[in-house]
C-alpha cells in the first residue's frame, strides 16, 4: 500500500449551491450541485469525470446518468458516514492502476426535509436483539459508549459539553454554518434533555446539503486550477454493527486499525500533524477518536478540548468548521470534514484560517463507532 502515498492528489472540493434546510431540493438535486461546484473549484466539467464513488440511497450509475458521463469505474460502499473517507482511498486505488483518470466522491442528503428520499428498511441484526430494551436511535446506542467512558475514566457531562462549546467558537467563524451565536458550557448542561448523557446541544444538526470531493493522479493535479492537495496517507477499518459486540467498550478498534494504518503510509505520527477534521455526530465522538488514533492516551481526549487546544489559536485546531455540532449534518457528514481539510490545507478559509498548516488528519466513524476512515492529507508531497 506504500506505492499509493501520494500517489493521488484532490484537486476539487465544495458544497452544495446551499446546505441547511432546503424542501425544494431532492437529495439528486444536491448531489447534482456539488459535482458541479466541485468540478468548477477544479478546472474541470462533467466529461472528464470517469470514475463515480457515492454512499446511501443513490447509485453511482444513477449520478453518471445526471451528469452525462458514462463512467469507467463506479463504487456505492455504504458502511456509514465515514463511507466518503474510505471511498478516498478506493478511489486512490482505482487511479493508481488506471481504471479511471477523474474520480469524483459525492454526497447528497435530504436528511432534515426528506425530498426524493426513499423508505428506509433496516435489514441489521440489532433490532430484535437491543430495540425492546429502548435501543434504537443513534443518541440511545451512542450513549452507551459515552456513559462506559465517564465511568472508566471519570469524564463529565461539562468537559462534553466543552466540546460543543469550542466547535461552536469555529462556526462562529465560518459564515456556511447554521449556527453561528457562541454557547457556553451552561448552555449546553440547560438544553433539552435527550437521552442521558446527552441534551440537544451534545448532538449533531439535522440538515439538507450536499458536498463533492474530485480525485487525480498526483501527475495530473499540477495542471489543476487549484494548488493540489496530496492524499499522503489512508486507512479504513470495520469492528462490528451493535455495540454490545465492540470488544472494548468505549475503545474504538476500527478507528485504531484505520488510523495505524493512515499514520503508516503516510511515514507520520501523531505529533506531526497540524489540523484534525473529526466526525462529530455526538460531542463524546471526537475525544473518543483522539484516543483511538493514538493523539491522546485512553480518558485524555476531552482534555484537547476543556484546555483549550482545540479552539480558535489553540496548539491543534479541531473541527474548524463547525462541525456536524453547529455547521451541517445531513445524516452521513464524511465528505464535509474532507473538504474543510482541503480548504485549510490551500489556506482559504479567512477568519478561521488555521496558519502554517502543512498535515492534515481526518477521521470519521460510520454507524455506532463501528466503522472508520482515516486521511492524513497535505499541502506537499
Amino acid at each position: 500500500m506504500k506505492e499509493l502515498s501520494n500517489a493521488v492528489a484532490i484537486v476539487g472540493v465544495d458544497e452544495s449551491d446551499e446546505i441547511g434546510i432546503l424542501p425544494g431540493k431532492s437529495q439528486l438535486t444536491l448531489h447534482l450541485e456539488a459535482i458541479t461546484n466541485a468540478l468548477r473549484d477544479a478546472g474541470l466539467s462533467p466529461k472528464d469525470v470517469d470514475g463515480i464513488f457515492t454512499a446511501g440511497q443513490h447509485s453511482p450509475a444513477l449520478l453518471g446518468e445526471a451528469l452525462g458521463v458514462t463512467p469507467r469505474y463506479v463504487d456505492g460502499t455504504t458502511v456509514g458516514g465515514c463511507s466518503f473517507i474510505i471511498m478516498v482511498e478506493h478511489a486512490a486505488a482505482a487511479l493508481h492502476h488506471g481504471l479511471c483518470d477523474v474520480a469524483v466522491i459525492s454526497h447528497g442528503e435530504s436528511g432534515r426535509s426528506q425530498a426524493g428520499v426513499s423508505p428506509r428498511r433496516d435489514t441489521s441484526i440489532t433490532g430484535p436483539y437491543e430495540i425492546p430494551f429502548g435501543f434504537g436511535a443513534a443518541p440511545t446506542n451512542f450513549c452507551m459508549i459515552t456513559t462506559r467512558h465517564m465511568h472508566e475514566y471519570g469524564t463529565t457531562l461539562e468537559q462534553w459539553a466543552q466540546v460543543a462549546v469550542s466547535t461552536r467558537a469555529w462556526a462562529c467563524l465560518n459564515p456556511k454554518a447554521m449556527y453561528r451565536k457562541p454557547i457556553t458550557i451552561d448552555d449546553v448542561l440547560t438544553s433539552r434533555p435527550v437521552v442521558y448523557p446527552f441534551n440537544l446541544l451534545n448532538i449533531c444538526l439535522v440538515t439538507d446539503a450536499g458536498g463533492a470531493v474530485v480525485l487525480t493522479r498526483a501527475d495530473r493535479a499540477r495542471d489543476g486550477a487549484k494548488t493540489p492537495v496530496y492524499v499522503r496517507g489512508m486507512g479504513e477499518g470495520t469492528e462490528h454493527v451493535s455495540v454490545t459486540q465492540m470488544k472494548r467498550l468505549p475503545f474504538s478498534e476500527a478507528t485504531r486499525i484505520s488510523g495505524a494504518r493512515a499514520f503508516a503510509m503516510a511515514g507520520v505520527t501523531p505529533r506531526d500533524i497540524d489540523h484534525i477534521m473529526l466526525y462529530d455526530a455526538f460531542t463524546s465522538g471526537p475525544p473518543l477518536m483522539l484516543e483511538a488514533l493514538g493523539v491522546a492516551t485512553p480518558g485524555e481526549g476531552v482534555h484537547f478540548f476543556d484546555e483549550g487546544r482545540s479552539t480558535p489559536g489553540g496548539s491543534l485546531p479541531i473541527n474548524t468548521n463547525g462541525g456536524g455540532l453547529s455547521y451541517t449534518h445531513s445524516g452521513m457528514y464524511g465528505i464535509f470534514p474532507i473538504i474543510e481539510s482541503v480548504r485549510q490545507l490551500r489556506g482559504e478559509c479567512g477568519a478561521r484560517q488555521v496558519p502554517n498548516v502543512r498535515r492534515s488528519l481526518v477521521n470519521g466513524m460510520g454507524g455506532m463507532l463501528s466503522a472508520a476512515g482515516t486521511l492524513v492529507l497535505s499541502n506537499e508531497r
